[in-house]
């Protein structure tokens, strides 16, 4: 135990994780220590013979589970981006014994007793604006955790949450060996037709480290849609492809997504709310499931409309090939076609301009040099969780340093799919902490001496994830539960929209889109063109988001006594029709049994986020171009205003700090074609 590396606070610079130095058989040993740590640095608290205070009560549970803190963080980070069978079966064991461990903190009556009358005289405390929101948001925080129930519904509530962090944690295996288990392998390179000849080595390379050399692999990504669809001629490879990613995990995550929006119904009800939506809202930007409602709602018809009528165009298309019935599988295919007609644009052309290090270096640097003045320095010396990834020193406007940025961009069986942020160290000037961010994305490698070639799906994902870094990067808070993007859920993702707005500024993407070995520049006439074809498709784009986030809300509207969920294919699809957005040939961008955002990543009712975030976002992208500053001055406002406040400030507060007033929803709808 003695030379477990989490014991201390890393020596390295910005307390970078030891990587070289952990192992997995430190996990465990560490998480008993930090658990057992915390709860003794909590009872002394709760068992303080002085009167509550502000600093011995309020800030000493922000002081206490360093130990927790620091392994918790290298550990999910590892689970999520390169698991090991070992580190699969150590989530399953130690997630509900961390629920126990959240639950024996919050339902501590000796503390929350403390906590409580600091509460109820908070005004009279002197306390700073920050200082007061952390009182009050921690004491919300304990009364949300079943602080006020009764000893029998507080004993119901350690159950269920203790089996729905166990039940979170098998959703994520399932999911992982589903999506790995639902690649498609094909024998010839000539079934790959229509994808580029780097695609085609790509998959290639994807067999020979799955150990199916002389095969060509084609691996699942998140999400429903696959990259390959909008290019692959063989229209039964296209259906095998879809209908693998459309029916993974549904026999082992379709039951389990069934009992887990059972027992969050369950909790919502000892918690005082009719739904587990309701419970979520209630802590949201959104306030209500009204708000939640009317807004989806209103987005459904013009949504629906916008794809029947992109329908149309493609089914059209597909009837020239001989196709009766435009089907799921031919969607991206028939709009590539009819976006490349009708804009002269092929997408699948463009990716020799859109090379990684290119579009890192000159795009998402550069734009965040030129709206905040940042500048990067890449680490070599310094280890990361994995070899791909690699880290880059953050530096100030002044040339101050502000902490780190580690990148793993490309694709492997060992990670789960999708892209995200993690903060491996979180800033706060109480601890005397700078920030430690990663940005995982699942970009396929390159065969040996080729170049990764980016689709330009991958250029936004890589900007937005890249706008979640930002937002853990500025953040000058003084206590670690406010750092960077501890925010509402339906907030969150608000910053990171922002940032994709970057990649289509002239002089931006002037800047990164440039062929990979010519560097001659992409030409201004496509790059016109390609703008114009952006809002092609914005039916389809929202209906599949749409159909996902109404999903999300079926699920956990439910309410306790509903009947049980037998058949979590027939719910969805039942779910679906009467939301309005059951479109034969628009799957849902997660279905149940791979929507791991809901079911294991703690967006539960809350995927609307992504589009309530946009109402905010695509208000900023205006008040970026209209507000009379220029672009680094505007920067600054955004970032001292907004992105450094974290959760310290009321979220929409900052919003209004920044706009001069209160979001609109008028700029989405004219964005997304839906006026």
């Amino acid at each position: 135990m003695s030379d477990n590396p989490f014991l201390s606070p890393s020596t390295l610079v910005y307390e970078l994780p030891p990587f070289a130095e952990i192992r997995e058989e430190h996990y465990r040993p560490a998480f008993d220590r930090g658990m057992a740590d915390q709860l003794a640095e909590t009872a002394a608290v709760a068992a303080n013979p002085e009167p509550p205070t502000f600093d011995n009560t309020v800030v000493a549970l922000e002081r206490s589970g360093a130990l927790l803190r620091r392994v918790s963080t290298v550990f999910f980070n590892q689970d999520s981006s390169d698991t090991t069978p070992g580190v699969r079966a150590l989530d399953a064991e130690i997630s509900p014994l961390l629920a126990a461990h959240a639950d024996a903190i919050h339902l501590d009556a000796a503390l929350f007793a403390r906590l409580d009358a600091l509460h109820r005289t908070r005004h009279e405390l002197g306390l700073d604006a920050e200082s007061l929101r952390l009182l009050e948001r921690r004491h919300t925080a304990f009364v949300r955790a079943g602080a006020r129930l009764d000893a029998a519904g507080q004993q119901r509530l350690r159950e269920i949450n203790a089996e729905l962090a166990a039940d979170a944690a098998a959703f994520r295996r399932n999911t992982h060996e589903a999506s790995l288990a639902g690649a498609i392998e094909v024998e010839s390179a000539d079934a790959l037709d229509g994808l580029s000849a780097a695609a085609v080595a790509a998959a290639a390379e994807n067999a020979r480290a799955l150990g199916r050399g002389g095969r060509w692999v084609l691996s699942l990504k998140n999400f429903s849609q696959q990259s390959e669809l909008a290019s692959l001629t063989d229209r039964d490879l296209r259906r095998r492809l879809l209908t693998s990613s459309l029916r993974r995990g549904l026999d082992t995550n379709g039951p389990l997504a069934a009992k887990m929006a059972a027992l969050r119904a369950e909790r919502a009800a000892l918690l005082g709310h009719p739904t587990h939506a309701s419970y979520v809202v209630a802590d949201e930007t959104a306030g209500t499931v009204g708000a939640v409602g009317a807004m989806l709602g209103r987005l459904v018809a013009p949504a629906v409309a916008n794809a029947e009528r992109e329908a149309a165009d493609l089914a059209a298309a597909a009837a020239a090939d001989g196709i009766d019935e435009l089907g799921a599988h031919d969607w991206a295919f028939y709009a590539e076609k009819v976006r490349a007609e009708r804009y002269d644009v092929d997408t699948a052309a463009l990716r020799p301009y859109f090379e990684l290090e290119r579009v890192l270096r000159d795009g998402v640097f550069f734009a965040a040099n030129l709206a905040y003045g940042l500048t990067f320095a890449e680490r070599p010396d310094l280890t990361a969780h994995h070899p791909d990834a690699r880290v880059f020193e953050v530096f100030d406007a002044d040339g101050s340093a502000l902490g780190l940025f580690i990148g793993d961009f490309h694709a492997r069986e060992s990670k789960r799919g999708g892209a995200w942020m993690n903060e491996l160290v979180s800033q706060s000037r109480l601890l005397g902490t700078r920030p430690v961010v990663v940005n995982n994305l699942n970009i396929a490698h390159p065969a040996p001496g080729e170049a990764a070639l980016l689709s330009w799906d991958e250029v936004r994902t890589l900007f937005h994830e890249f706008g979640h870094a930002l937002h853990g990067l500025f953040s000058d808070v003084q206590y670690p539960s406010f750092a960077g993007t501890e925010v509402p859920r339906d907030f969150v993702e608000f910053p990171s929209q922002v940032n994709e707005t970057w990649m289509t500024r002239p002089e931006v993407l002037a800047n990164y889109a440039r062929h990979h070995v010519t560097g001659e520049p992409l030409d201004a006439a496509v790059v016109g063109r390609m703008l114009a074809a952006e809002n092609y498709g914005q039916g389809f784009r929202t209906v599949e988001y749409l159909a996902a986030a109404l999903l999300d809300w079926a699920w956990h509207t439910r309410r306790p006594g509903d009947p049980v969920v037998e058949d979590a294919e027939a719910f969805e699809a039942q779910a679906l029709a009467e939301a309005g957005v059951a479109v034969a040939a628009v799957p849902p961008r997660y279905r149940t049994g791979y929507f791991n955002h809901v079911f294991s990543n703690g967006y539960s009712a809350g995927y609307y986020a992504y589009i309530w975030s946009e109402v905010l976002d695509a208000e900023t992208a205006q008040w970026f171009g209209s507000n009379g500053l220029g672009v680094r001055e505007s920067g600054q406002v955004f970032r001292d205003r907004l992105l450094s406040r974290g959760g310290s400030r009321d979220a929409l507060e900052c919003v209004r700090d920044v706009l001069g007033r209160g979001p609109e929803i008028g700029p989405l709808l004219a964005r997304r074609g839906l006026e």
